[in-house]
């Protein structure tokens, strides 16, 4: 779908599985839900289960990445156990250090991202401490109490020559007029892309996810 250098592309904020099941079929490498109740693209069990079934089905090698923000450890373990669970889960709050390691520990056949808003760069330094206790980490642009989906993106000069030892993903602001930008000064293993390609929160307008993709494909 890509090329070799181009980063994998997750498309979050998804709530329809028609949605859902048509960009994957455009060739994403992950598709996030949100399970966080503030949100305008929150995604409730039952639907949300439903909606990673259909994806296990039709196209099982997509990541079904649950989005969630400072859940207990029962609360975790719940929705990522039985029909319709997840494959990824981004970990969005408050989560220490430790409380991913458990996770990661207790859990090894779910990835666990560590989502970290980054409002300065010197934030940058903490999203070091967690490359031992994560898969990978994504860095989002710090809005206050908004977790996501803001469209604001981080200042392009702090992420030059970022280097982390595990896979990190670029969140905020991706679109396919910002995405050459982004690339040309940051090498990200993934970017995450969500209100930049809506029609309304937690509706894609699919020409713009296309358009970021063709842009994606294009050499460089």
């Amino acid at each position: 779908m890509r090329t070799q250098t181009s980063p994998a592309v997750k498309i979050c904020g998804i709530t329809q599985i028609e949605q859902a099941l048509e960009i994957a079929s455009l060739g994403v490498d992950a598709i996030g839900v949100i399970g966080v109740e503030r949100s305008p693209r929150f995604l409730c069990e039952k639907k949300r289960r439903k909606l990673f079934n259909e994806l296990i089905k039709n196209a099982p090698s997509i990541k079904r990445v649950w989005v969630v923000a400072n859940l207990d450890i029962k609360e975790i373990r719940q929705g990522i156990e039985g029909e319709g669970s997840p494959s990824v889960v981004q970990l969005h709050g408050a989560e220490s250090n430790k409380l991913c390691e458990e996770l990661k520990k207790s859990y090894p056949d779910i990835q666990w991202w560590k989502a970290l808003q980054i409002r300065q760069k010197a934030d940058l330094l903490l999203a070091e401490t967690y490359q031992n206790s994560v898969d990978a980490i994504l860095l989002d642009a710090w809005s206050g109490n908004i977790l996501g989906g803001t469209g604001k993106r981080l200042p392009i000069k702090w992420l030059e020559n970022l280097n982390y030892k595990i896979p990190w993903w670029l969140a905020g602001g991706i679109s396919d007029s910002s995405i050459d930008e982004i690339l040309s000064k940051a090498q990200p293993s993934g970017v995450d892309a969500s209100s930049k390609l809506e029609i309304e929160p937690g509706i894609k307008d699919i020409k713009k996810v296309k358009a970021l993709l063709n842009k994606l494909k294009s050499p460089r």
